[in-house]
């Protein structure tokens, strides 16, 4: 309308014609203001050689009468704002119970295919705290990307072979030939967790002797797979705990069984990004404005993760051809995203079309108190044990709360708190109040059928729906910026204005019209929390 109205003051002359900058519309800090302003006038004054309050004045003049705003105004020193009708605002209180748990989904992404990669940790040993930090971000964020109208694939590459895989078979080895009282050591660079103490012990008990008996390098490989396989499993019953789920486990392996990884550097080769040096076959990363070359091939002929990584992602691109691939990285990975960059580019690839999000480390507290090391193993703090402590929701709630980019102390006394502090249990809590005036209507005999939503029409009513009506906004901008979470900072707001509400306003009244109008609003409340916090992968209890 905005836009519109400006090309109109143009046409007539109203307005000098000059090219407008992007009309952007806000939402005003002082809702007094109105629910939307913009400060176009002020930008164009400039250009347009008129003061911004005469030029906002103009334009809303061409602002036509619409069922959606109450008014249009000019105000000083140029800015229009806009105020929704009350009328039009209780009437979506219907259009959000018809969209039911549709309702937030929007379609800025026109159906094109994204990849969310996250988690991918090296089936080395179980999944701690900071691991599952990227496995809330990743889930909760192919969520929101899904609702905007994206298709969205989520996807776990299990880092199979290479040095570390190699290390682990011969940790897990030994671990097992000491249950038979063998003397055998973990490597130095193995994998000395207690953890693998206890699979060999089942293992030992399951498998008997046998892999004792077989020549090293066969027993190496039967019980590197079978270690390798209980970690997996331990890594999924895990994520599948705290609600997060992959639609693809990729196996790096299958890049060099399927040829592919020596397709792809041959491909480099043939172009002239690759060279030989110091025994060694390196990207030549400086030829692309990175400040070092980077080793792809080592001198014994294995390949670099970097190699994997590369073919991994020619594979995004060129066979599965996804428009679009966002990687989840932890924080020891920030060095490797430019070089990523550059040999996609290399590979032919718009460089803009890969998004690496990188996860900041999490502490643990209580209170004060920072926790360090696990009661149970003395070792790293499992994922399993902060959801045994806290509950998933927590664990989704507080990881989602943050923006990937900044480092997060996770407070377990308040994330186990039933207060308000706490807002896990203050946004839930607000669904299961919801559910309980329902139910209370229930059990009376009123259903909301048949309300008349114009009855709407005090401010704790029309301020919860213009809470709800943020949904869709939401969505936009947590998808647009990647930046899930906005998801809980609008899921604490709803709540507070829905507890706002509830503190101020009967809802079962012995008006039986107004009574079925406010049903119906909380009905409405009740489809827009629970969408946010499924949206977020969490539950929506009924009672508390």
């Amino acid at each position: 309308m905005l836009g519109q109205a400006v090309k109109s003051a143009q046409a007539s002359g109203k307005l000098l014609s000059v090219t407008v900058p992007e009309n952007t519309i806000e939402r005003p800090q002082n809702p007094e203001h109105g629910d939307y302003a913009t400060s176009l006038p002020l930008k164009l004054a400039r250009v347009v050689g008129q003061p911004p309050l005469s030029i906002a004045r103009e334009i809303v003049n061409f602002i036509p009468s619409s069922p959606e705003l109450a008014s249009v105004v000019a105000a000083p020193p140029g800015f229009i704002n806009f105020k929704l009708s009350d009328k039009w605002l209780a009437g979506q209180v219907d259009d959000i119970l018809t969209a039911g748990n549709k309702f937030g989904n929007i379609d800025i992404g026109k159906g094109s295919k994204v990849q969310v990669e996250f988690v991918s940790v090296n089936p080395t040993g179980p999944l701690h705290v900071g691991h599952g930090r990227g496995a809330v971000l990743g889930s909760c964020l192919s969520s929101v990307l899904a609702a905007a109208g994206y298709n969205v694939t989520r996807e776990y590459y299990l880092n199979d072979t290479g040095n570390q895989i190699e290390a682990f078979k011969r940790s897990f080895f030994a671990r097992y030939q000491q249950q038979f009282g063998r003397e055998a050591e973990v490597p130095a660079d193995g994998y000395h967790g207690a953890y693998l103490v206890d699979y060999a012990k089942e293992v030992a008990a399951r498998e008997g002797k046998r892999f004792l008996e077989m020549p090293e390098p066969e027993a190496l490989r039967e019980i590197g797979k079978i270690g390798l396989d209980m970690v997996v499993s331990e890594i999924k019953t895990d994520l599948d705990r705290l609600g997060v789920s992959f639609d693809v486990w990729f196996s790096e392996q299958s890049l060099y069984d399927s040829g592919l990884a020596r397709k792809v550097m041959a491909q480099l080769q043939k172009e002239g990004h690759l060279a030989l040096k110091e025994g060694a076959t390196w990207f030549i990363s400086t030829a692309l404005g990175e400040d070092k070359d980077n080793v792809v091939v080592r001198g014994d002929g294995s390949p670099t993760y970097f190699a994997s990584d590369i073919a991994y992602h020619y594979n995004k691109f060129f066979e599965r051809k996804f428009d679009r691939v966002i990687n989840i990285w932890g924080a020891d990975h920030q060095g490797h995203v430019s070089r990523m960059k550059a040999v996609i580019g290399a590979l032919g690839i718009d460089s803009e079309r890969l998004t690496v999000l990188i996860c900041q480390m999490v502490s643990l507290k209580r209170g004060e108190e920072t926790v360090r090391v696990s009661k149970r193993s003395g070792d790293i703090i499992t994922l399993r044990e902060l959801i045994d402590e806290v509950g998933a929701d927590a664990c989704r709630y507080f990881f989602a709360a943050r923006s990937a980019d900044s480092q997060m102390d996770f407070d377990l006394e308040l994330a186990k708190e039933q207060s308000p502090e706490n807002p896990v249990y203050y946004v839930q809590y607000g669904h299961a109040r919801i559910c309980s005036v329902l139910k209370h209507a229930k059990e009376k005999g009123i259903s909301y059928e048949g309300g008349d939503v114009s009855l709407l029409v005090t401010a704790p009513e029309l301020n919860l729906i213009r809470k709800m009506l943020l949904l869709p906004e939401t969505v936009e901008t947590a998808a647009k910026a990647l930046e899930p979470h906005h998801m809980a900072y609008y899921a604490l707001d709803l709540a507070t204005v829905f507890h706002s509400f509830y503190d101020t306003t009967r809802v079962v009244t012995d008006d039986a019209s107004l009574t079925k109008a406010r049903l119906k609003l909380v009905a409405a409340g009740q489809v827009v929390l629970a969408r946010t916090l499924h949206l977020m992968g969490m539950n929506a209890p009924e009672s508390m």
